[in-house]
């Protein structure tokens, strides 16, 4: 009975999450789940603070990547970004959709796919409507790179660090992985995408010119997102763990951006979404119940087994299912279980990099899929936009099986020629 509780709770908690009945906040879900979890002993007080220790890392990352994220919304870097993508559309539609599109890529590979979903949906949408032009197709881009380009760096998502924790790989052996996958996710999704857009896509939009300039504070926030870059690269090819230096990155540009513009710090912390911290924390407690529950224990021993006689069908077939799983139950408790697994089956990197694509690019699905999605979706409607979950859905059908297949395959056939990559 403690453990069919165990599963209900949680069950209910991730639900509330996805669904957020009455509109109360996803971290509401989550945090009380966890709560009602250790009241009733189905968890120990000090396995639930262990397990919320668990996320440190992933923590501090957010603190520092929401500052930055939320410091170049304040400075109009995404508004210079957007403007930039519309001046030199010259007027053409779909060459607005293509730069849009690659805005949307180093904003997603450099900022992480939450600070596209959030901060440049608006920018995009003001840009489209300056154009005259359907919003839809550029609002549904800032959904789809958010995912599709997530693991082209460690920094790209927070899902990552969650799915690797302490075990994260060097940027070598990252990239050495996931770049080539992460090209053909990246292009893959933009042509499928396209081309459900097609009918859309106004061949001529209103070219009228834009402001296009930096402020200095912008100019600054843009210099410290570049100086952040070179540090967690340069922290990625020392192997160490990326949240501190993301953090302190982040505390430092605040600072020092305030101090220089003379303005006070304290509204910019204001306006920064700060409940997706305990919402993490509580989805740590929830996933290390049912761990404790042995609801686990078949997987991990299953998957144990084929890692060593099948790796290559245990990584692929792993991927699938983990990328289908994250639309019922999102991205993120799924990529703790994908890494409560992992951990417990002491999969390799190579055999984990397929779970982690399954776990970034499976959420362009449904508009559920992953956090980034839903805070989108929370974007768009404050515009006065709507996409149903049924829209979505017909867009993800066509997108993302056939991107994940291909990239997969590109991870399959790179893994057969290098087999000691």
């Amino acid at each position: 009975m403690a453990h069919l509780a165990t599963w209900t709770i949680s069950a209910a908690a991730v639900g509330g999450v996805i669904i957020r009945p009455r509109n109360w906040p996803e971290a509401w879900w989550a945090v009380s789940g966890a709560v009602l979890l250790v009241c009733l002993s189905l968890i120990s007080p000090a396995h639930a603070v262990a397990a919320v220790e668990k996320g440190t890392d992933v923590y501090l990352f957010l603190v520092g990547m929401m500052l930055l994220a939320e410091l170049a919304r304040r400075e109009g870097v995404f508004d210079w970004l957007a403007a930039f993508a519309l001046a030199h559309a010259r007027g053409s539609g779909e060459r607005l959709f293509f730069l849009v599109y690659g805005v949307g890529t180093l904003v997603t590979i450099f900022l992480s796919n939450d600070a596209t979903a959030v901060v440049l949906t608006p920018a995009v949408y003001a840009i489209a409507k300056h154009a005259k032009a359907p919003t839809l197709p550029y609002l549904l881009i800032c959904a789809f790179i958010a995912n599709a380009a997530s693991f082209v760096l460690p920094i790209s998502n927070p899902a990552n660090l969650v799915v690797f924790g302490e075990h994260m790989p060097d940027l070598r052996t990252w990239l050495a992985e996931f770049a080539a996958p992460s090209v053909v996710a990246i292009v893959s999704t933009y042509g499928l995408l396209r081309w459900t857009q097609r009918k859309f896509l106004q061949p001529q939009i209103v070219a009228t010119a834009v402001k296009t300039s930096l402020s200095v504070g912008g100019r600054l926030a843009g210099g410290a997102i570049c100086i952040t870059a070179v540090v967690l690269l340069i922290a990625s090819m020392r192997g160490w763990r990326l949240g501190a230096p993301t953090c302190v990155s982040g505390l430092a540009a605040w600072l020092a951006i305030s101090g220089v513009r003379r303005v006070s710090p304290w509204p910019l912390v204001a306006n920064i979404a700060w409940s997706i911290v305990p919402l993490v924390a509580g989805l740590f407690v929830l996933v290390q119940a049912v761990d404790e529950s042995g609801a686990f224990a078949p997987i991990i021993e299953a998957a144990g087994a084929h890692a060593q006689h099948e790796p290559m069908t245990l990584a692929l077939i792993g991927g699938g299912v983990v990328a289908v799983a994250s639309n019922l139950i999102n991205n993120l408790p799924m990529g703790l279980i994908g890494a409560t697994v992992a951990q417990g089956a002491q999969l390799p990197v190579h055999v984990m990099a397929p779970i982690l694509i399954g776990v970034d690019l499976g959420p362009n699905l449904s508009i559920t899929g992953s956090l980034a999605t839903i805070l989108w979706l929370v974007a768009i409607r404050r515009e006065g936009e709507e996409v149903s979950a049924r829209q979505f859905l017909a867009v993800g059908c066509v997108v993302m099986p056939l991107s994940l297949l291909l990239t997969l395959a590109t991870f399959a056939s790179l893994w057969a020629l290098f087999p000691n990559l």
